[in-house]
């Protein structure tokens, strides 16, 4: 794939937008590869992700953001600018369950993901191995009961590496609102249940126990809220009266894998905008 560069835009919804856009792009030099956009006819907003070739494009990231500008401002438009060759710094949180970590890896090193791994922060020293194996240094930081303590150590390894995206590979503990305000919209977690049904600890033996006959997984970015975070992909699978709750359990566990790498691949390709605590993800 060619050099590119991403566009993302939001702004109130109007005639001219995509003619601004598109004649903007064209009066510099770029090759469209890519273009998509939504209209929320609700709240009047329209929102949009173009992809250009940047071979020929005559703009430079800084000189892009001076003359975008007056566009920008003409349509009141809340934007986001981002490069194909950029590659992120992503840090892994995860606990003792580790199928979604091995698959995030695996994926990372065929290619998948495109970004960088500088480590992996857990709370249990179970993934050690694993961690050797793909050659990502390993921090064990015990959950002590001091949660303030546990933070500053996990947040001073964050901004050491330049961390941009934190994913929380089933990582079992609740960050403070503090912790969550630091990487707004950059914490990704898996919750093993078709949120908002079965929310916090258990869902599988809660969903068991309520007789339902699809379970779910769902991905979404962390908020202060435990759980209620805006939704970035969810899957489900069926099952019967014969089940059990491990028969659930093993089930999920793809259903995890699955849409927590979506959500991880879509964040690092720039595919997704927030508003009003939901998401639009860009096909």
């Amino acid at each position: 794939m060619p050099d590119s560069a991403v566009l993302l835009i939001h702004c109130p919804d109007q005639k001219g937008i995509v003619a601004g856009i598109s004649g903007f792009l064209y009066a510099h030099g770029a090759n469209i590869l890519h273009a998509d956009q939504h209209q929320d006819h609700d709240l009047g907003l329209f929102f949009m992700r173009v992809e250009w070739d940047v071979k020929d494009f005559d703009l430079d990231e800084a000189a892009f953001h001076e003359a975008f500008r007056a566009l920008a401002g003409g349509f009141r438009m809340q934007w986001k600018l981002a490069y194909s060759k950029a590659r992120p710094a992503v840090a892994i949180f995860v606990s003792q369950q580790q199928h979604c970590l091995l698959d995030l890896l695996y994926r990372h090193r065929i290619g998948d993901l495109p970004c960088r791994v500088p480590l992996i922060i857990s709370n249990h020293p179970a993934a050690r191995e694993l961690s050797t194996f793909y050659e990502i240094p390993y921090h064990h930081i015990a959950a002590d009961g001091n949660r303030a303590e546990t933070e500053a150590a996990q947040l001073a390894l964050l901004q050491e590496h330049h961390v941009d995206l934190i994913v929380l590979a089933r990582y079992m503990q609740v960050l403070s609102p503090g912790f969550v305000e630091r990487y707004r919209q950059r914490i990704i977690n898996v919750h093993h249940s078709f949120l908002p049904a079965f929310s916090g600890a258990r869902p599988y033996q809660a969903a068991y126990h309520r007789g339902v006959k699809l379970i779910g997984a769902t991905s979404h970015y962390v908020t202060e809220v435990l759980d209620d975070g805006p939704i970035i992909e969810q899957d489900v699978v069926r099952i019967s009266h014969r089940d059990q709750v491990g028969d659930l359990v093993q089930k999920g566990r793809e259903l995890e894998r699955v849409v927590l790498c979506r959500a991880v691949q879509w964040h690092l390709e720039n595919r997704i905008l927030h508003f009003a605590g939901k998401t639009v993800v860009f096909d």
